[in-house]
């Protein structure tokens, strides 16, 4: 019976819903007493759809010592990890927020069960579930926030070093958890009134804990997930409250030290709020609405519902109101009588860190995360002003920037997260290109999307929710954390079975993948002479300064392009309509580098990278204003903010998952777009800058480099020798344009272009030397396109044409034209790109148009 009640909870909220409404309440309850084994695994199931639809019953569970029977279930070893992830979900909802939660819990030895567990996997060197190492987070840190005698606990049986090693975890949410749990251990400066000694405060055992914690924040700063680093700012925000006037004084000498530019770079950023450390944000701040919290919750025995079956349940961590009742609503009474108490200082070093984390932070290719750096900053004394008006084209039938609107980019993709599994699982599928090996489709990037907010869980300033209900004190100001309650809606979704989606989404993979093979071999027999000297369509993107890339669509009529400026515009070159234009951001400084669709056999998603190194994906980007920011970081690791001179290059490789991101610096950065982190940073081998990089799409894990002196690297990351061979193809000491793995399967066929004009075809495996060579341009050569799979490049000059060759060498053609009429030249090239199934060309150049040419018939 129990297991068909089971069943039926987890068809959604209603159904939970509905066997509230008629009684069932008490009787779950009362089988709590039960001792019977067979029964532990459904009860903890059934528990956790409730909670997951209404927190309140949070009350009935510790009055009636409830809680006990999910600890013992939480630390017993014969349930699976997804259970006891389900126990640890149960008992994060039992002490959030709730006074009597916490202090039952405390005194059952919470804590101490969470960090056994927590440190079982690193004793033993296995991999833990996932899903149970997020939730013991979790739980752990809802039981510490606000919750000093908690707090004093944790440090005591060193929480701080238990929970450091989860920050390299695979997973994104486990990451963001581990921060979340570690920032509610992190002292804000304040007396709970529980009549704890502030020796306990204060002792060197206390500052050896806040450095640990402070530490291990500062390296998930630069972390791939937005997730993450937003927890991280949370987490910072505390700190900086604590610790507020020793951080103003470091963060205002490395104000000042810096350039203008670096100034004018941060968009609310126009001058230090220098008065009294009384006032920690500016004027506008404290007008953010703060919420009553007299509601306490009630319990019931036999709950009737009146509420609409189809919604969640007032007080759940879902709710529309859910920021009303989780989090601080209840645990109010210590901390409002609280008194303001300065934490003792850690070393200077520490600050200076801090403080170039909180600018770093400010900046974040993330809108969110920016708001939050920058709310961060204001604590510490630096005043929020007007933002620089965001700029338009103002071009018709072009959609508004997006970020116009609150947190415009983060929205979930429902493509990328499988809520249905209790992991994450990988999809495979065999790759479009030449080989047959297995590849993979992102699934993921999926939480980055990370943050499921909802209108409630913002103001007007898309900042996070301030703490609410702690009677107006300043601390009411600190932004909130939202991993909890986005990790809630895990256990809201069906969790016993898969839906008929993937299935679908299987077989549209399976026809695209059959389309793009039959494309393929046609590109591969192609006899063609060429291309067309007159285009088969022209687009005046209206861009004022040309167009820096290019990109097609491999399965619709779309062409891609974007501008100096980073707007970008999306046209649909058979019916020459434009479908979509949009800001890739509002602060842009050197434009896009680069345009690459991740999951092209899936609904793909536009990756955007801009020349400071900033990576942004987005999704539905050819639908007209409905673009959505699925992710950004920075993918460029080790250099200030704002530091000028930095020109990032990068490449995607669907087959590894792998990101590539290098520029002028001595490294290549190695980044998994799946598990949001950077994997390697590795030598480049050279004092040279990175000027290209080319990604194998037939091979995973090969990378091709062309450097500022002519000289070209193979890289391998599958091998213990990163590099394989380098050589110096170029003659002169000119940079390397372009550089691309040459169609067909093998593995060290390169093609080279530099500046200086010249082509170099080399096999990197055989010799060093390369075995034919094509003058293409006298010192012009500005782009290298070179098709995927047909035997066809061309290259572009500052002159004003375009060469086409095939793979002997042989030119094919030359364009010079983009219109027949009155024989109007196509300007000096910018961008070359093909597409990857026909033979087609897209050149864009220094005037607004971008041309496309299609192969000639063979004669």
């Amino acid at each position: 019976a129990l297991v068909l009640l089971g069943r039926f909870l987890d068809m959604g909220p209603w159904a939970v819903d509905l066997a509230l409404s008629v009684g069932i309440f008490p009787y779950i309850v009362m089988l709590l007493q039960t001792t019977t084994i067979e029964l532990r695994q459904i009860l903890v199931f059934i528990w956790t759809k409730i909670l997951a639809l209404d927190k309140s019953c949070q009350v009935d569970l510790a009055k009636d010592g409830g809680h006990k029977y999910f600890i013992t279930f939480l630390d017993s070893s014969d349930a699976f990890p997804e259970q006891r992830a389900m126990a640890a979900f149960v008992l994060a909802v039992i002490v959030d927020g709730y006074k009597l939660g916490k202090e039952s819990c405390l005194k059952a030895n919470l804590i101490g069960v969470c960090l056994g567990h927590l440190e079982a996997p690193q004793l033993c060197d296995q991999p833990a579930e996932p899903l149970f190492l997020q939730w013991l987070c979790l739980c752990l840190g809802k039981l510490w926030e606000d919750f000093l005698e908690a707090q004093v606990m944790g440090r005591e049986e060193n929480a701080s070093e238990k929970l450091i090693p989860l920050l390299s975890e695979a997973q994104p949410e486990v990451r963001a958890a581990a921060v979340f749990a570690l920032g509610t251990l992190l002292d804000v400066g304040f007396d709970s009134g529980k009549g704890v000694g502030d020796e306990e405060f204060d002792d060197d055992e206390n500052i050896i804990a806040e450095d640990i914690i402070i530490k291990g924040l500062l390296d998930v700063v630069s972390d791939g997930s937005p997730l993450v680093r937003a927890e991280a700012a949370v987490a910072l925000a505390r700190f900086a409250f604590g610790h507020k006037q020793h951080l103003k004084s470091v963060a205002a000498s490395y104000w000042k030290s810096q350039t203008n530019s670096l100034r004018t770079s941060f968009p609310s950023m126009a001058k230090f709020h220098d008065t009294g450390t009384s006032t920690i944000v500016s004027s506008h701040m404290g007008s953010l609405a703060r919420a009553s919290t007299d509601s306490q919750p009630v319990p019931r025995k036999g709950r009737i519902s009146s509420s609409p079956s189809s919604a969640p349940m007032h007080g759940s961590p879902l709710s529309d109101d859910c920021s009303l009742h989780s989090d601080s609503g209840i645990m109010h009474d210590g901390l409002s009588n609280g008194v303001v108490r300065t934490p003792r200082p850690l070393d200077n070093a520490i600050y200076s860190q801090c403080a170039l984390a909180m600018f770093t932070l400010a900046k974040d290719p993330s809108p969110h995360i920016a708001s939050l750096g920058r709310r961060v900053l204001s604590i510490i004394g630096f005043e929020q002003v007007v933002a620089r008006p965001s700029k338009s084209s103002g071009k018709p039938g072009e959609a508004a920037p997006a970020s116009h609107t609150p947190l415009a980019g983060l929205a979930r993709s429902s493509s990328w997260f499988d809520m249905h599994t209790g992991h994450l699982p990988l999809t495979t599928f065999r790759t479009p290109p030449v080989s047959p090996p297995q590849t993979r489709v992102l699934s993921g990037l999926r939480r980055a999307i990370s943050l499921e907010f909802r209108p409630h869980m913002l103001g007007d300033s898309g900042l996070a929710d301030p703490l609410i209900g702690l009677n107006g004190s300043e601390r009411s100001l600190l932004p909130q954390s939202t991993i909890y309650n986005w990790s809630c809606g895990h256990f809201s979704k069906p969790l016993l079975g898969g839906t008929d989606a993937n299935e679908e989404r299987a077989a549209q993979r399976e026809e695209k993948e059959k389309l793009a093979f039959e494309h393929i071999a046609k590109c591969q027999h192609s006899s063609s002479s060429g291309l067309n000297n007159i285009p088969i369509a022209n687009w005046d993107t209206k861009f004022e300064m040309g167009t820096k890339t290019a990109l097609f669509h491999p399965f619709s009529p779309i062409v891609v392009a974007a501008d100096e400026n980073e707007r970008i515009r999306v046209w649909n070159y058979e019916e020459e309509t434009l479908l979509n234009g949009f800001d890739n951001h509002d602060f842009p400084e050197k434009g896009i580098s680069k345009l690459c669709l991740v999951n092209e056999l899936d609904d793909s998603l536009l990756l955007v990278a801009s020349c400071d190194g900033s990576v942004r994906i987005w999704k539905d980007y050819a639908t007209k204003g409905r673009q959505r920011l699925v992710t950004g970081f920075s993918s460029i690791q080790g250099h200030k903010p704002g530091a000028r001179g930095l020109y990032a290059v990068v490449d995607w490789q669907q087959q590894s998952g792998y990101l590539y991101a290098s520029g002028e610096l001595s490294s290549i950065m190695l980044w998994d777009l799946e598990k949001e982190r950077l994997v390697k940073s590795a030598s480049s081998e050279s004092e040279c800058s990175v000027t290209a990089l080319s990604a194998s799409q037939v091979h995973g894990g090969q990378l091709a480099a062309g450097f500022a002196d002519g000289s070209v690297r193979l890289y391998d990351v599958r091998t213990p020798e990163w590099l394989v061979c380098a050589t110096r193809p170029h003659q002169k000491a000119e940079k390397v344009v372009g550089l691309s793995f040459q169609p067909g399967l093998d593995p060290a066929k390169i093609v080279s272009a530099s500046q200086a004009g010249d082509i170099q075809f080399m096999d990197l495996r055989r010799t060093k030397e390369t075995y034919l060579k094509i003058g293409a341009h006298r010192g012009s050569l500005t782009a290298l396109g070179v098709h995927r799979h047909a035997p066809v490049i061309a290259s572009g000059s500052g002159k004003e044409l375009i060469k086409v060759f095939n793979l002997e060498g042989e030119q094919l053609g030359i364009i010079k034209y983009h219109t027949s009429f009155m024989a109007q030249k196509i300007g000096p090239v910018s961008c070359l790109a093909f597409h990857p199934y026909q033979v087609l060309l897209a050149a864009g150049a220094a005037g607004s148009f971008v041309s496309l040419y299609n192969t000639q018939p063979p004669r």
